[in-house]
């Protein structure tokens, strides 16, 4: 396989409603998505950097800029035997995993394509639908909060996962307990706090199904000491950029249970060699979200189908986040809280050419 030539692409997609963490709140996406002609076969990802550099330090600008000037000479022109060989073949360049992921995701999209195969199938997935829960946003009250939630459950969402930051964390949680006494529920910090902070170890009482990331976003040895002290579980996100944070991770003791985003670590190879880890030394994966249009969801959706996704995931349906995805047909969660994996070839959902033009705000092609 060939990779002939690669289309960056911009587009603005307004959120239904404002979606707020501990460091921010997103109203308007910008997405980064590549288009990638292999052999003439169409194959697309999603970089799922954000606008500012609070989540990691990649941005859309920093993606586009490592694609065109560092990613795409890498590739151009050289022989693939498959889409497992790119992240390999990325090496050179040092992080920027968001970047390489919209380019090795796309490769994969293809390939599953040209081999008329599901990609979930391709990457060795085995299951055919995978549970869902929802990622609620920071609310301006506790009755908004338990309205979303309500609503949310009334959708067959098979668990909450809520955010918090100091000062919005322990009044939320028990309200939500005290409501929904045998819902799974869990709190998200994104690294808003430190290892004194006493919140975190009151949480205990609320028996949470774990807390994601409460301290350093590139901080393992902390999340060790404060694991130890906590009987909740301890999720790790943004400390785990590739297979040897999770080793460090796991063997540390910094965690129990680790959130796998294509993003973040890189694409589909680099997930599988975590989830393949975690599944070896008995610790559950499950997929985080990071506000993506259809076409990074359908990934995630695919990447799910391995074995060790165990535990719901943050991948809800299009129309929680958008009035009209930029994917055919939407992501569709059941009433059970499931989403069927797609059984036509590639992602397994047709991207919406028009309308990802109609929304483009930028375009660069790459021959």
């Amino acid at each position: 396989m060939r990779i002939r030539k690669i289309t960056l692409r911009e587009i603005h997609l307004r959120l239904l409603a404002p979606f707020e963490t501990s460091f921010g709140k997103s109203e308007l996406r910008r997405i980064l998505l590549l288009d990638a002609d292999v052999d003439g076969i169409p194959g697309w990802g999603e970089s799922t950097a954000g606008e500012t550099p609070f989540y990691s330090y990649e941005t859309v600008e920093t993606a586009w800029l490592i694609l065109r000037d560092y990613l795409w000479p890498i590739v151009r022109g050289r022989e693939i035997a498959s889409a497992a060989d790119v992240w390999e073949m990325l090496a050179p360049v040092r992080g920027h995993n968001m970047a390489k992921a919209a380019l090795e995701t796309a490769v994969w999209d293809a390939e599953a394509r040209r081999k008329n195969v599901p990609l979930a199938k391709l990457l060795g997935g085995t299951r055919e639908e995978i549970p869902c829960g929802v990622s609620i946003g920071i609310q301006p009250s506790i009755a908004v909060l338990t309205a979303k939630v309500e609503e949310a459950l009334a959708a067959g969402y098979q668990r909450i996962k809520i955010k918090i930051k100091p000062g919005y964390d322990e009044e939320p949680v028990r309200a939500l307990r005290e409501r929904f006494p045998r819902v799974r529920l869990m709190v998200d910090a994104n690294s808003a706090y430190r290892l004194e902070d006493a919140p975190l170890k009151r949480l205990d009482a609320f028996h949470l199904m774990m807390i994601e990331q409460p301290l350093g976003w590139d901080d393992i040895y902390s999340h060790a000491r404060l694991q130890r002290q906590l009987e909740t579980p301890i999720c790790l996100d943004e400390c785990i950029h590739d297979v040897e944070h999770a080793r460090a991770a796991i063997e540390t003791g910094a965690c129990r249970i680790i959130n796998i985003k294509l993003g973040r670590v890189g694409g589909h190879m680099p997930a599988r060699q975590i989830h393949d880890l975690c599944r070896a030394k008995s610790v559950p994966v499950w997929c985080g979200g990071m506000l993506e249009s259809g076409i990074g969801r359908a990934h995630n959706i695919a990447m799910s189908s391995l074995e060790n996704f165990s535990l719901p995931g943050d991948v809800a349906a299009s129309a929680r986040y958008w009035a009209e995805d930029i994917i055919q047909p939407e992501v569709e969660v059941t009433r059970q809280g499931t989403i069927r994996i797609p059984t036509a070839p590639g992602i397994g959902y047709e991207p919406r050419v028009d309308r990802i033009e109609s929304l483009t705000q930028r375009r660069e092609v790459l021959e």
